[in-house]
């Protein structure tokens, strides 16, 4: 057994965990798991979840809240954290209780386990591309419906860091706002007026509209499918301003091309991949009834 001491969760799970977890529970399950009635109703189990490859662990609240929404007497203990790092073959936990729940609940947790252990993996393996830069790996919005929250709490704990949450919580300006906005500055300005105290981020495809988003006064200025070369073009412009902002960039970002990217000198790369192009972790419980 795994007796080495875990590491602390980087964050708190988000609020709207126990929803979530009930509405895939409900999902699943529906009416009744018409094959746990074929186990005696007072039978006991116990088993292991276990890691087939090396991996980031993440998801263990929701996989506790899938056994104890379906029965408190599910008892878990973990021999690692989210945030930790797993070689192939580590268990990852003890579980026992009513085989009933357990057997109820399993495919829900494994599911939520594999989903988000999956994106911090990919989290991390982003984040030590760019180790010893200046540079963040940010994550963006393309997540899957309902478990944003959940995918960007993955994303921290594989050491990346969360972009905007939604649509409500800052300002990103495109190039379709800029189009009914008539210029760069009409929409800063408008942002501004609108939306006083938010973060606003302008979005530009050329130097040219990097230097309008710059004369505007944009503190945040987001780069899209820039080449190499007007990136670092883009940063010693922005660098000689009095005010600098900062740059971030996205578009045709892939572990092979972020640390070229990083090494420009922009402040952050966003990267959809995180949460959008994830290959499930491959995990197992092995139960004994």
């Amino acid at each position: 057994m795994n007796e080495r001491a875990p590491p602390q969760p980087p964050l708190d799970p988000p609020t709207e965990l126990p929803e979530q977890v009930a509405a895939a529970l409900r999902e699943d399950i529906g009416r009744g798991d018409l094959t746990a009635t074929l186990v005696p109703a007072q039978r006991q189990a116990r088993g292991q979840i276990v890691t087939r490859e090396a991996a980031v662990l993440c998801g263990q609240p929701w996989a506790e809240a899938c056994f104890r929404q379906l029965d408190p007497a599910v008892r878990l203990m973990w021999y690692a954290r989210d945030g930790a790092h797993l070689a192939a073959g580590e268990v990852l936990c003890d579980i026992d209780g009513p085989a009933r729940a357990i057997l109820s609940a399993e495919r829900t947790a494994l599911n939520f386990l594999q989903l988000l252990s999956a994106t911090a993996t990919a989290a991390s393996r982003f984040a030590a591309a760019v180790a010893g830069t200046e540079c963040t790996v940010l994550d963006t919005r393309k997540t899957l419906p309902g478990l944003r929250s959940a995918q960007k709490y993955a994303v921290r704990c594989g050491g990346a860091a969360n972009h905007r949450m939604g649509l409500y919580d800052s300002v990103l300006i495109k190039e379709n706002h800029i189009l009914a906005a008539g210029s760069i500055a009409a929409a800063l300005a408008a942002a501004r007026s609108l939306a006083p105290g938010t973060r606003i981020e302008v979005e530009v495809e050329s130097l040219a509209e990097l230097d309008a988003a710059l004369d505007a006064g944009a503190r945040y200025v987001l780069l899209d499918d820039f080449s190499l070369q007007d990136m670092a073009i883009a940063v010693a412009r922005n660098r000689a301003r009095a005010r600098p902002a900062r740059l971030e960039v996205s578009g045709s970002v892939s572990l092979q091309t972020i640390r070229a990217i990083a090494a420009t000198g922009v402040d952050y790369v966003s990267v959809g991949a995180l949460t959008k192009h994830v290959q499930a972790v491959d995990l197992s419980l092995r139960l004994q009834l």
